[in-house]
C-alpha cells in the first residue's frame, strides 16, 4: 500500500518559515548571470605579516553560525514560477569554500593584481553556497608590505549582499584589537541544518504568500501613486520632466558593448582627510567629490582614444535605503542616475554641474521613496523576468537602443579605525564589483583608515588597461585638488584675515525663541546637544540645553562627543530657510550625527519639529 502524504506535516514545513525567498531586486542579479557575467562582488584585503591557513580557517569556522548564508543555497521553485528560497544545505563543507595558493613569482602588486582577476573572473557554484575566499601567501615584493605577508580574496553573490552587508561582513570575520586569540575547537558550533524543503512545500509557500497577498502588483503601483502625492509630485515632476528631455540623451560609448569573461581591475588611493578638505571648502559632500574625479579620470580616458561623446556621459549612482540600525545581511539600495558633465572641460565647472545633478536625483528618489522604488521589482513574476533577460541577452537587444547609463559609480563608507585578523593588522581593503554586457565599468570607492581606494573593475575587452585609468583616477584628484586651492586663495588674498560671519545664527536664535514658547518639548527631547558649524577657515559650536527647566541655546568652546550635528554654515542656513530638507542633507552626507543611537533619534525630532513649526 502507497504511503499517505502528510498534509499536516507539510502545512507545519511551510508555515514554520524556515526557508527565505529572495527578493524581486536580488532577483535580478540571478537571472543577469552569464558565463561571460558572473554575478559576485569580490574583496581584496592584504593582511601584513606571516598566518597560520589552518588558524585562518578556525576563524572562519567560528564565525559561520554568525552569517547564516554561508551555510545555505538557493532552492528553485518547480519551473520557476516564483523567486527561489533561501534554504539550508545539507551538503555543506567549508574545504570546498576554502582555497590556499602562494602568489607567483615575482611576488609584487602586478602578479597579485593578474592573480586576483583571475580569482574574480571565475564563476561562483550556483548548486552550493554562493561565497569562496582564497587565502594567497607569499607577498613579498608589494612596497610598505612586509615580507611573507598574506592576500584574502573573498568572493560573495550580489543576490546575498549589497556594498553596505559587506561591510557588516567584515565586522563579524575581522577584530577590532590587536590581541591573539586561540580558538579551540569546542567554539566552534556544530551545523545542524533544517531538511530541504520539498516541491509540493516550494508550491504551497508560494502559493500562500500569492492568496496572502493576491493584489501585489496592484498594491505596489497603488502604493508608488500614493508617495507621488504625498510628495507634491506634480512639483516634481517638472524636475523629472527637465531630466528625461535634456539637450543631452545618454551617448552610446566603448563602455556599453559586450563584455569578454576575463577581467580587469586597477585601483587609485587617496587621502580621505584631503578629500575632507576640499568638500568643506566647496561646500560639496564626498560623493560630489569622487563622481568629480572619476568623471575627469573618465573625460581623459576617453579623449586620449578619441571616442569622447559630444553628451556628458551618464553615471548610474547606487544610495543606500538601508536604515540606521539595520544590520540585516541582504540587498537594500535603489538607483540614482547622475550626468556627469564629461562634456565640460573645466574641472571646477564640472563639479558645479555634477552637484546640480546630484541635487536632481535627490528630488527625483525623494518623490517616490526610495524604498517604493525597491517594491516594483518585486511586482515582477521571477519565470517572465528571467526570460526577459535570457531573450536581452542571446539577441544583444542593448543594441537596439541607447543604454540607460555609461557606468556605475559606487561610494561605500567602510571602517573607520584599523581593522585585525587575530592580531595581524589589515593594511588595505579593495572592493571588486560586477560587470555585465552593455555595463563594462564600474567604479567603487571604498573607504577605510583613512584611505580612500577607487576600485575599477572591468573586462579585457572593454578597458584591457584599468591601470591606467587608475593613474588618470589620481591625476584627476591631484589636479581638481590644486583648482580648488587655488580659488580659494584668489577669494582670500593674504593679509585680509577679516573675521566671517556665521549666517547660521538666525537658526539658533530661533530654535532660542521656539524652546522658550513650547516648554513640553524640554522634556520630551531631555538632553545635551552640539552642534559642530563648519564656515570653512573657521567654525562655531553651539550647544542646545534640555535639562533644566528653562532650555539654553548658546555658544560654547566644548565639545561633548557623546552627541554632535556636524554641518556647514550655509546648508544649516537653507535648511533655517527650508531650501532643504533635513532627510536630504542626510542622505547626501552634507551632515553627520554622532552620539548615541537614541540621542541622535530625539535631536533629529528636535529639529524637525522646529523646521516644521
Amino acid at each position: 500500500m502507497a504511503s499517505k502524504i502528510d498534509l499536516k506535516d507539510i502545512a507545519q514545513e511551510v508555515f514554520d518559515g524556515n526557508f527565505k525567498q529572495i527578493s524581486g531586486y536580488e532577483a535580478a542579479f540571478l537571472y543577469a548571470e552569464s558565463p561571460t557575467s558572473p554575478m559576485h562582488i569580490a574583496t581584496l584585503v592584504i593582511v601584513e605579516g606571516s598566518m597560520n591557513f589552518k588558524d585562518f580557517k578556525r576563524i572562519v569556522a567560528s564565525k559561520l553560525h554568525l552569517i547564516p548564508k554561508f551555510r545555505q543555497r538557493l532552492l528553485h521553485v518547480p519551473m520557476d514560477l516564483d523567486y527561489p528560497y533561501w534554504v539550508d544545505d545539507p551538503n555543506f563543507e567549508l574545504d570546498l569554500h576554502l582555497n590556499r595558493m602562494k602568489l607567483a613569482d615575482p611576488s609584487n602588486w602586478e602578479s597579485l593584481r593578474r592573480t586576483t582577476s583571475r580569482i574574480f573572473s571565475a564563476p561562483l557554484d550556483l548548486r552550493r553556497p554562493l561565497w569562496s575566499i582564497h587565502f594567497i601567501e607569499g607577498i613579498d615584493e608589494i612596497p610598505q608590505i612586509p615580507k611573507g605577508s598574506v592576500a584574502i580574496v573573498s568572493k560573495v553573490h550580489h543576490v546575498m549582499i549589497d556594498g553596505s552587508s559587506g561591510v557588516g561582513l567584515m565586522g563579524i570575520l575581522f577584530d577590532k584589537d590587536d590581541k591573539v586569540r586561540t580558538i579551540d575547537k569546542s567554539e566552534i558550533k556544530k551545523y545542524d541544518p533544517n531538511p530541504l524543503p520539498d516541491d509540493i512545500s516550494l508550491l504551497l509557500k508560494s502559493g500562500y504568500g500569492f492568496l496572502k497577498n493576491p493584489l501585489r502588483i496592484p498594491k505596489t503601483i497603488a502604493d508608488t501613486a500614493i508617495a507621488f502625492v504625498k510628495n507634491k509630485a506634480s512639483k516634481t515632476l517638472s524636475i523629472q520632466k527637465e531630466f528625461a528631455t535634456a539637450r543631452y540623451p545618454v551617448p552610446i560609448t566603448i563602455f556599453n558593448g559586450n563584455v569578454s569573461p576575463r577581467r580587469t581591475w586597477g585601483t587609485a588611493i587617496l587621502s580621505f582627510d584631503r578629500v575632507n578638505s576640499l568638500r568643506k571648502l566647496v561646500g560639496v559632500s564626498i560623493n560630489d567629490l569622487i563622481l568629480a574625479v572619476c568623471a575627469g579620470a573618465i573625460r581623459r580616458y576617453l579623449q586620449e582614444k578619441e571616442k569622447l561623446p559630444l553628451q556628458p556621459l551618464v553615471a548610474n549612482v547606487p544610495i543606500s535605503i538601508r536604515g540606521e540600525n539595520d544590520d540585516s545581511q541582504n540587498n537594500q539600495i535603489a538607483n540614482m542616475l547622475v550626468q556627469l558633465g564629461t562634456h565640460i572641460e573645466d574641472p571646477l565647472e564640472r563639479l558645479e554641474y555634477i552637484q546640480e545633478q546630484t541635487m536632481l536625483g535627490k528630488a527625483r528618489h525623494k518623490t517616490m521613496g526610495a524604498k517604493t522604488l525597491a517594491k516594483i521589482a518585486d511586482a515582477v513574476p521571477f519565470g517572465l523576468a528571467n526570460l526577459a533577460a535570457r531573450i536581452y541577452g542571446k539577441y544583444n537587444i542593448k543594441d537596439l537602443h541607447r543604454p540607460p547609463f555609461n557606468v556605475t559609480i559606487t561610494n561605500v563608507p567602510g571602517p573607520t579605525k584599523l581593522l585585525y585578523l587575530n592580531g595581524h593588522k589589515v593594511v588595505s581593503i579593495f572592493g571588486l564589483t560586477p560587470v555585465a554586457n552593455g555595463f563594462g565599468l564600474i567604479i567603487a570607492a571604498f573607504s577605510y583608515n583613512g584611505k580612500i581606494s577607487i576600485t575599477t573593475t572591468s573586462d579585457k575587452r572593454t578597458m584591457p588597461d584599468c591601470y591606467v585609468f587608475s593613474r588618470y583616477i589620481r591625476e584627476s584628484a591631484n589636479e581638481l585638488e590644486e583648482l580648488i586651492l587655488g580659488s580659494q586663495k584668489k577669494k582670500s588674498p593674504a593679509g585680509k584675515s577679516a573675521k566671517q560671519k556665521s549666517e547660521s545664527t538666525a537658526f539658533f536664535n530661533a530654535l532660542r525663541r521656539y524652546l522658550k514658547k513650547e516648554t513640553g518639548l524640554i522634556k520630551k527631547y531631555q538632553g545635551v546637544y552640539h552642534v559642530h558649524v563648519d564656515m570653512g577657515a573657521t567654525s562655531e559650536c553651539w550647544e542646545i540645553d534640555l535639562t533644566k527647566e528653562a532650555a539654553t541655546v548658546k555658544k560654547t568652546t566644548t565639545l561633548d562627543p557623546k552627541t554632535v550635528l556636524e554641518i556647514e554654515d550655509a546648508n544649516l542656513y537653507a535648511l533655517y530657510k527650508k531650501k532643504l530638507l533635513f532627510d536630504e542633507l542626510k542622505i547626501q552626507q552634507r551632515l553627520k550625527l554622532s552620539g548615541t543611537v537614541a540621542n541622535k533619534r530625539k535631536l533629529t525630532n528636535l529639529i524637525k519639529a522646529f523646521l516644521t513649526r
